[in-house]
């Protein structure tokens, strides 16, 4: 893929994502780092290059996921499945309360928040901070 093209292809990622994370709805032009073009099935697992397969992600939640695709909770013998940004609403897995806490409405939307330790205390307090500014969720 030429030079040219991986910059459409951002660009045209992160329309489709509106300048946010797909995983944790932070803004890119809030955040102090440059986001990444994430494979949301990892290329291992015969995920593609391919919009449908892609998902903006700010750093912390690129670094966090990896190529994982699914996760453990309470339950050792269920594998739970990750959140797909190109295919599940994020309103419909996750909520934010007014402390900028993250809550799991459901079973992927907890993995999810597991997995990515999307309520370390730096997260938490960084949607805080947007939700007082207007800009989160």
């Amino acid at each position: 893929m030429s030079e040219s093209s991986r910059k459409q292809l951002r660009k045209r990622i992160a329309i489709i994502a509106s300048g946010r994370c797909e995983y944790c709805r932070v803004l890119e032009y809030l955040s102090h780092h440059d986001f990444h073009i994430e494979h949301i099935i990892g290329i291992q697992h015969g995920g593609t290059s391919t919009p449908s397969n892609l998902a903006y992600s700010c750093a912390w939640c690129n670094w966090k996921k990896c190529p994982n695709i699914a996760t453990i909770l309470e339950d050792k013998d269920i594998l739970i499945p990750l959140f797909n940004p190109r295919k599940q609403n994020w309103f419909s897995h996750f909520e934010a309360d007014e402390t900028g806490f993250l809550l799991g409405k459901t079973a992927i939307g907890k993995a999810t928040i597991k997995l990515l330790e999307l309520n370390h205390a730096e997260r938490v307090e960084e949607r805080k901070r947007m939700m007082v500014a207007g800009f989160y969720p």
